[in-house]
């Protein structure tokens, strides 16, 4: 079993088309087929349903499918670990959920950067439960998430707190109900608190689980939604939103976790 094979097996799941896969991969389609014979062989097990309509893939190859990416991650880690530009001592490898990668994530990596120049640094998104895998396979060394990791080998810290509060693309005070209401889903204790201040039973026609999104919807239709400040402050700021008078304000807390191993390699942690 080679990564060569892996990675030809990943593209014909993406593709789904033994043919069209040989195409990207610019090899033959026995080419393809040698390769994941080879894996099946590796494996003891076969991946794939394979026929001239296309490609499936069996028990097995669900069971491998994460792991496949796992393998392809890390030896491309690896890979950039090794070969970093002159000049450049090592790689810092950050997870950010995608929610927290605008006006927080970004403004945190720019300022390393500035710092660290002898630092390379790449970015991945991912939700808790991927990013928890990648910590503890070493793929990653931090994660910026809206919840604690846990694990042998894995700190978590508060990374950062911000205030949610209600805006509206219209002037207007707290209503029982708006129905332009577009609902941000922050995780569980958002719901919960959100559930307790809003007990009616009237729920949101759109709900987003990445606040930009949100607000790039009711920026172009209307409507309201539960926003960071530090995201709304300037359309606030030119009239394009409006705070919601009367309305509760919510706490959201953003934690930083990482790989103990990384402690003494990059001080920021």
């Amino acid at each position: 079993m080679n990564i060569i094979s892996i990675k030809t097996f990943l593209t014909v799941v993406r593709i789904g088309n033994l043919n069209r896969a040989a195409t990207e991969l610019n090899i033959t389609q026995s080419a393809v087929t040698a390769r994941l014979d080879a894996l099946d062989h590796a494996l003891g097990a076969r991946l794939l349903n394979r026929s001239r309509k296309g490609a499936t893939m069996t028990k097995a190859g669900y069971a491998f499918l994460e792991q496949a990416e796992v393998i392809v991650q890390m030896w491309d880690t690896a890979k950039a670990r090794i070969s970093l530009p002159h000049g450049i001592k090592s790689l810092f490898s950050l997870v950010a959920d995608p929610s927290l990668w605008e006006g927080l994530g970004n403004i945190w990596l720019d300022e390393l950067r500035s710092a660290y120049s002898d630092i390379a640094f790449e970015v991945w998104t991912a939700h808790a439960q991927e990013a928890q895998g990648w910590l503890l396979s070493g793929v990653s060394d931090a994660a910026l998430l809206p919840e604690p990791l846990s694990g042998v080998g894995i700190s978590s810290r508060i990374f950062h707190k911000e205030s949610l509060v209600q805006v509206s693309t219209q002037a207007r005070i707290r209503v029982t109900w708006d129905p332009n209401y577009v609902f941000v889903d922050y995780g569980s204790k958002f719901r919960a608190d959100h559930a307790q201040t809003w007990p009616g039973e009237d729920s949101a026609s759109m709900t987003f689980s990445n606040p930009e999104w949100a607000m790039n919807h009711i920026l172009t239709h209307g409507g309201s939604a539960y926003l960071p400040v530090s995201m709304a402050a300037s359309y606030l700021e030119s009239g394009k939103l409006h705070n919601v008078g009367g309305s509760p304000t919510f706490e959201r807390t953003i934690y930083l976790s990482w790989r103990t191993s990384c402690d003494d390699q990059f001080v920021w942690l």
